[in-house]
């Protein structure tokens, strides 16, 4: 099995920033692709950014070059970069881990972007 604990969520202003990071433990060899997800109240889960083994990416439309996904093997915990955020970016954020025998979830971090 593999933990997955996120972190840096919070309260923002609009074109504020934010880096969310989720670090894995357990059976971390079996991940292959990991990324983030989020859900705004009344909306349905949609994906953020994803990045594979290999490190290619790729982000939700609504992104823009806003954020960036990256990952630190040494430290088995991958980051979400969050420049330009709008208030529309309020959401709770989950963090995944793509497994041989299936998907991770974090546990979610609410991120806010309001005056």
């Amino acid at each position: 099995q593999v933990q997955l604990e996120e972190s840096g969520g919070g309260l923002v202003q609009p074109g504020g920033s934010l880096r969310l990071s989720c670090a894995a433990s357990g059976d971390i060899f079996t991940v292959y692709a990991m990324g983030w997800y989020r859900q705004a109240p009344g909306k349905e889960r949609d994906v953020v950014a994803l990045i594979t083994s290999d490190g290619n990416t790729k982000y939700g439309d609504y992104v823009q070059g806003r954020f960036a996904i990256s990952r630190d093997n040494a430290e088995n915990t991958w980051y979400l970069q969050m420049n330009s955020l709008k208030p529309e970016d309020t959401a709770v954020y989950y963090c995944y881990a793509d497994l041989l025998t299936g998907r991770a979830w974090g546990q979610g971090t609410q991120v806010t972007v309001s005056l």
